[in-house]
């Protein structure tokens, strides 16, 4: 082997940094002598990432978000390039963040880095341009879903297959019995749950959860539902019960996919939750709110017509979406108590979801992109 065995690894969100830990975990398993440094998160930083940086300080969306965050991501890409250079690394793994990626990655192959890219920019939604500088500063794709290899081949960008990780995650995951969660969780034996997934992101959480939290508060009243906010991992319990005026609804950390497995429906900002959903077959409605300027330049930019990715890989829209200004409580509130009540519409919502998890490929993700990468690491 190759003696720099050091590999740049870099994940700037939580999705990202999730699939990278994982993906870890498999590079170490098959081969221990390596040495993994970049940006990542806790559950990378567990797997055995040195971190630089922290995610929790890399997450920020859209034109506004990035302008005002400027002088932070140029002095992130400057200690990279410094870390690089001083450790005499050769390769270099990035894990979508394809705003920060993609530019760095034009950095890293001046500096003669091969660069593997592990989870494709969307670049089937918008900005296809993109694929020509992927063609230019990318060695190596490792993509998820195979529509996106076709697309890759067709530009004679080198692309490898590999199946979505979320499979093998949900389907290592051990689970706690129905009845421990409800006990741990302190909630009703009697009512079912109705999930809401609200996002990562401060920003998202401003903007979305007060009227997620209206609109669920509806539906819970009229099917004798118990509502639970599932906390993401880099955001703490207590912000986003600053948001929630309703004592009796449950705000919850670190059990996002014992809910997503026990819940009855869900609420869910449109994001990788949404694919989670669709791989427990829990019947949901997807939403999404962002600043207006950033939602009126997309518009301009997207090229497709749904922006959960259930509806993205079916082709059409199974899950109804909220969008901006559609993102109305009452609206919300009245479709899902429409939904939820008809049994004929719900089974066809279910049978759907589980058509999309059908198209995701079998277990084994992780370690496919972790034989491609040491493959790569060993030719350098």
């Amino acid at each position: 082997m190759n003696a720099n065995s050091k590999i740049l690894m870099i994940a700037g969100e939580a999705s990202g940094e999730m699939h990278g830990a994982a993906l870890v975990e498999e590079l170490f398993r098959e081969d221990n002598s390596i040495q993994v440094v970049g940006i990542g998160g806790d559950k990378m930083i567990a797997a055995g990432v040195n971190t630089l940086f922290h995610i929790k300080d890399m997450a920020f969306l859209g034109m506004i978000e990035v302008l005002k965050h400027l002088p932070f991501i140029l002095k992130v890409e400057r200690e990279l390039i410094e870390l690089v250079k001083k450790e005499k690394i050769k390769l270099a793994v990035l894990i979508d963040y394809p705003g920060f990626n993609l530019r760095i990655a034009k950095k890293l192959k001046k500096l003669g880095l091969r660069i593997v890219y592990y989870i494709s920019p969307q670049i089937w939604a918008w900005r296809k341009g993109r694929i020509k500088k992927i063609r230019k500063r990318v060695d190596q794709m490792i993509v998820v879903f195979s529509f996106e290899k076709e697309m890759y081949d067709e530009a004679n960008v080198p692309v490898e297959y590999v199946g979505h990780p979320l499979v093998e995650r949900i389907e290592n995951f051990k689970f706690l019995p129905k009845s421990e969660l409800y006990y741990n969780l302190g909630l009703e034996e009697s009512k079912d749950i109705l999930l809401v997934l609200p996002g990562s992101r401060k920003h998202e959480i401003e903007k979305l959860l007060p009227k997620l939290c209206k609109a669920s508060a509806r539906l819970s009243s009229k099917f004798n539902m118990q509502t639970v906010i599932a906390c993401a991992d880099n955001l703490e319990e207590s912000y986003l019960r600053s948001f929630v005026n309703d004592d009796s609804i449950k705000i919850v950390k670190n059990n996002t996919y014992n809910l997503l497995k026990y819940s009855k429906f869900g609420i869910i900002k449109s994001g990788t939750s949404t694919l989670e959903a669709a791989i427990f077959s829990l019947p949901f409605v997807a939403v999404y709110s962002t600043s207006k300027l950033t939602f009126e330049l997309a518009k301009r930019l997207v090229k497709i017509d749904y922006i959960a990715m259930p509806n993205i890989i079916s082709g059409r829209e199974i899950v109804k979406e909220f969008i901006q200004d559609d993102l109305n409580e009452k609206v919300i509130s009245e479709y899902c108590e429409n939904l939820y009540g008809d049994t004929v519409r719900m089974r066809e919502l279910v049978n759907n979801l589980e058509l999309v998890k059908n198209k995701l490929g079998s277990s084994g993700a992780s370690r496919n992109a972790a034989k491609i990468i040491l493959k790569e690491l060993h030719e350098v």
